[in-house]
């Protein structure tokens, strides 16, 4: 069990990121991150730690493989479903996503954090609860570190289940290729099988013969 150190003057960042924000199907994801303020991230094995855009999928996995087996790397996700999105819009959902990944974060049996001992970072268009004391940063993927982190996770996290679940359930629209985003393979699929139950009706809407009836 990993149980973060509370010395008297050790702070703890806290790094929220989101992924598939425009997706077309699939979950918006979001990642919850916390390390200690000081924690070394510099590894001469692994590619230099970036936003998870900037990082192959080969080196966003080295990084994700990593980051699960650290001790002092703490991380929850939480995610709202297509259906979720299609309710409440996509900026409603992911913020939703955010404020459960943290809470899960705050509450999980393997660490117990103060609040008062953290700094809490978010990536441009996400924000938690207004009694939680957070910043949202523009490219708050590119400056912090907890947040590239989450960025990494919630960016593998997600891709594997639109490559692996959604895939094996759903084959023919190809997620495997392209997770979900609009890509020419994909609406050639929404055009010719219709939507699935994944797909986020309020985004293909304006598409022109496709069936927007969820499948069961």
């Amino acid at each position: 069990m990993k149980i973060m150190k509370r010395g008297k003057e050790a702070k703890i960042l806290v790094g929220i990121d989101e992924v598939g924000r425009g997706s077309l199907a699939g979950p918006v994801t979001v990642a919850a991150v916390a390390i200690p303020e000081k924690l070394n991230l510099t590894r001469s094995d692994l590619v230099r730690l970036r936003d998870s855009k900037k990082l192959s999928p080969k080196q966003r996995e080295q990084w994700f493989q990593y980051i699960r087996s650290h001790n002092r790397i703490f991380y929850a996700l939480a995610s709202v479903s297509s259906a979720g999105v299609d309710k409440l819009n996509v900026s409603q959902a992911a913020n939703l996503a955010a404020s459960r990944a943290f809470f899960k974060l705050m509450t999980s049996q393997v660490v117990h954090l103060k609040k008062k001992r953290l700094k809490i970072f978010l990536d441009a268009g996400l924000s938690l609860p207004a009694d939680i004391p957070s910043r949202t940063f523009i490219k708050g993927d590119e400056r912090f570190n907890c947040v590239k982190l989450a960025s990494i996770i919630a960016k593998v996290s997600r891709d594997r289940l639109m490559a692996g679940k959604f895939h094996k359930k759903f084959p023919q629209y190809g997620f495997v290729h392209h997770k979900g985003y609009g890509t020419k393979e994909h609406f050639l699929a929404i055009k010719k099988h219709g939507s699935s139950p994944i797909h986020r009706l309020t985004f293909i809407k304006k598409y022109n013969n496709i069936n927007l009836k969820r499948k069961a």
